[in-house]
């Protein structure tokens, strides 16, 4: 009887120990980011579940003059809540209850409820904190019905930290207003409060059909006068240092109101000569800018385009207003980047985008922090947003459910192959701290991030 060679046998067993090995090698490059991706650790807070009806908010963050953060959250149907987190100590709590505070319905109401504050937080010098209310959308029971609640319009609201109260402005445009269209079946909401607390006047822009207007804090009896100029979607109104308030118009030219002269300009935007709608194509949309120190250079984004712009501000009322493109903030496709421009306590101009995975570790989107140094004319990849403490949510446990048994999102992160945590669907806003602290706010859970200053 032939036997088979011993040697066979371990030749067997070394291919099988190869074939192992070369498995694992495999394996653990697939673990491992590519050289040029970097994680920025930010810690991870649930905003509390009892002011989201959705798990989500939008543009409305900010640190106040005490330190603390402040974040606007949306409760569809129901309300809408502005809540503090105070880093020390890492509690949060409710300092703005909208219906409580303008007399509405503390039950859920539908379409008529204040269920958004969208806007971006303004805080005054005096450290009052401004902020508006506008509609959500019809419950899935109004839907089914057709028998859609009337939302009668937006509020403009203020928080004092200071005192710890709340103050309500009016509505700046309800349906009944004779500035409506004929036919109007709703009021305006709130998208965007500037406070020019020195010369007592209030600019609001509404939603959805982006009306700029004026109220002046010293004769609140005339009203919100509307400036004339209607604007691009969503944007926001910036003032300089000589006191001209500035806003993006829907031709994507530069709207100012000189409260010296009591007068209203459209201004072309123009980009080395070329009309800034033409630069940026018919698709850009949600303009958002800020203003440095120097109260006349702004910095610019677009939601779905990867350039920032640079504009300057300080020219003459009816001249046009300058601006460069400073380059794409990194290279990707399909961004997202929503009121996240922020300016830092060094003047450096900070930013969130997101594009999509292409790096082959995973898939999905992936969030970055990019940061142009103005001194330095140089832009970086400072890295992607990455959770520090992934059990900061359940997202394995009983999904949470509403009052009303409609199911809680929590689809909003994904896990990359080494197993880090990264949001997944949009950065909704961010903000640069005194400290230099980044704070950012993200959806499915509502999340507050934070990343520490040292960079």
């Amino acid at each position: 009887m032939k036997t088979k060679p011993v040697f066979s046998f371990i030749a067997t067993v070394v291919l099988l120990v190869q074939a192992t090995a070369h498995a694992a090698d495999q394996l653990a490059a697939t673990s491992q980011p590519p050289a040029s991706m970097k994680y920025l650790c930010a810690k991870a807070s649930h905003i509390p579940p009892e002011t989201t009806t959705e798990e989500s908010g939008y543009f409305s963050l900010c640190e106040g003059t005490n330190g603390r953060i402040y974040v606007g959250c949306a409760a569809y149907g129901r309300n809408s809540y502005l809540v503090e987190f105070d880093p020390a100590t890492e509690k949060m709590r409710i300092v703005l209850d909208t219906h409580k505070l303008v007399g509405l319905p503390l039950e859920p109401t539908g379409y008529a409820a204040q269920s958004k504050i969208h806007t971006r937080n303004f805080v005054g010098h005096s450290g009052k904190i401004y902020v508006g209310s506008k509609q959500g959308y019809p419950t899935a029971k109004e839907k089914e019905t057709g028998k859609v609640a009337t939302y009668r319009g937006g509020y403009v609201l203020t928080y004092d930290p200071a005192t710890d109260k709340a103050v309500n402005l009016g509505m700046p445009m309800p349906l009944d207003d004779k500035r409506q269209p004929a036919g109007a079946k709703e009021g305006e909401g709130v998208i965007d409060v500037v406070a020019d607390e020195a010369r007592g006047l209030i600019y609001v822009i509404t939603c959805e059909h982006q009306h700029w207007l004026l109220l002046d804090t010293k004769h609140p009896e005339h009203g919100y006068r509307d400036l004339g100029p209607i604007l691009r979607d969503q944007p926001n109104t910036l003032i300089d240092k000589q006191g001209r308030a500035a806003a993006i118009t829907k031709d994507y030219e530069v709207a100012r109101y000189d409260p010296a002269a009591d007068k209203v300009s459209v201004d072309k935007l123009l980009v080395e000569g070329k009309p800034f709608r033409e630069v940026v194509g018919p698709d850009a949309v949600h303009p958002d800018w800020r203003l440095a120190a120097d109260g006349r250079t702004a910095y610019l984004q677009l939601l779905n385009d990867l350039r920032m712009f640079q504009l300057d501000l300080g020219g003459a009322t009816g001249e046009p207003v300058p601006a460069q493109s400073l380059g794409n903030r990194i290279e990707g496709k399909h961004p997202d980047s929503r009121g996240s421009i922020s300016l830092g306590p060094d003047g450096r101009v900070y930013s969130a985008v997101r594009v999509d995975n292409e790096t082959g570790f995973g898939t999905g989107y992936l969030h970055h922090l990019v940061r142009f140094d103005p001194r330095a004319k140089q832009m970086a990849d400072l890295g992607i947003f990455a959770v520090k403490n992934p059990d900061f949510f359940n997202f394995k446990g009983p999904q949470a459910k509403n009052p009303d048994g409609s199911l809680r999102p929590r689809h909003g992160f994904h896990t990359l192959p080494d197993g880090t945590l990264t949001p997944l669907h949009v950065i909704m806003a961010l903000i640069v701290a005194r400290d230099g602290t980044i704070y950012a706010t993200t959806i499915y859970p509502f999340t507050l991030l934070r990343i520490p200053g040292e960079r």
